[in-house]
C-alpha cells in the first residue's frame, strides 16, 4: 500500500475484477487497481461470511477498516446494509472505491482517505457501528491495535458483530466481552466472527 498515487483507469485491460456474490448487485463485476498489500477476500470466504451475517446485515451500520478493493463493504451494501464507512489509505484504491460506488449508484457509503490505525485511534463521535470488518494487510500485524482502538474509541455498538481475517498461526486475543460465534480456515487464512456482549 505504498505505491505513489496515480489516476486509475477502471476499464484498462488487465485490471483486477471483483465479483459481487449476492444481493442487489449480485453478479456485478467491479475493477480495482494493483496495489501492494491489497488482498481482497475471496469469493468462497465472502459467501460463507455473509451466510453467517444474514441475520445481522440488513439495516446494519457497517465499518470496513482497511477497505482495499471494497469486497466486504460493497458486499454488505448489496445485501441490505444501511450504511458503510470504508477506510483506506491508498489513493488508487479509494479512487476506485468511489468510482465503483458511483457505477452502482450507491449513496449509502462513504470512503475515507486515511490510515486506518490513525483514523480509528482518534475515536468515534458518530453513531456506533453494528458490523465491523477487520482485514488488514497481514504484514502489519495490526489486530491488537485495531481491537483496542475500536473498543476504547466508542466505535462498536453494544451488540456489535466483528469479522476478523488473520493468518491461521496468529495468536489473536479478543476482549472478554467478545464471544466467538463462527470460525473457519481457508488455506493459510483463518476467518472468525465475534459477537460483542457489552452493557449499553
Amino acid at each position: 500500500m505504498k505505491q505513489p498515487a496515480k489516476s486509475p483507469s477502471l476499464q484498462k485491460a488487465g485490471d483486477n475484477r471483483l465479483r459481487i456474490i449476492g444481493g442487489q448487485w449480485r453478479g456485478r463485476k467491479l475493477a480495482f487497481p494493483d496495489v501492494e498489500g491489497l488482498r481482497p477476500t475471496g469469493d468462497r470466504i465472502r459467501e460463507t461470511l455473509f451466510n453467517w451475517l444474514a441475520p445481522e446485515i440488513v439495516g446494519a451500520r457497517c465499518l470496513d477498516i482497511f477497505a482495499g478493493s471494497g469486497a466486504l463493504g460493497i458486499e454488505a451494501l448489496s445485501r441490505g446494509a444501511d450504511y458503510c464507512l470504508m477506510v483506506e489509505r491508498d489513493r488508487q484504491a479509494t479512487s476506485a472505491l468511489r468510482n465503483n460506488l458511483a457505477l452502482l449508484n450507491c449513496s449509502r457509503a462513504a470512503v475515507r482517505d486515511d490510515d486506518a490505525l490513525a483514523f480509528i485511534a482518534k475515536g468515534n463521535s458518530e453513531p456506533a457501528y453494528d458490523v465491523v470488518f477487520i482485514d488488514p494487510p497481514f504484514s502489519l500485524s495490526a489486530w491488537p491495535k485495531v481491537i483496542d482502538s475500536l473498543v476504547q474509541g466508542q466505535w462498536l455498538a453494544a451488540n456489535a458483530t466483528i469479522y476478523i481475517e488473520a493468518p491461521i498461526d496468529y495468536p489473536l486475543m479478543a476482549p472478554a466481552d467478545w464471544s466467538l460465534h463462527r470460525d473457519k480456515r481457508a488455506g493459510k487464512v483463518a476467518y472468525r466472527l465475534y459477537y460483542r456482549n457489552a452493557e449499553a
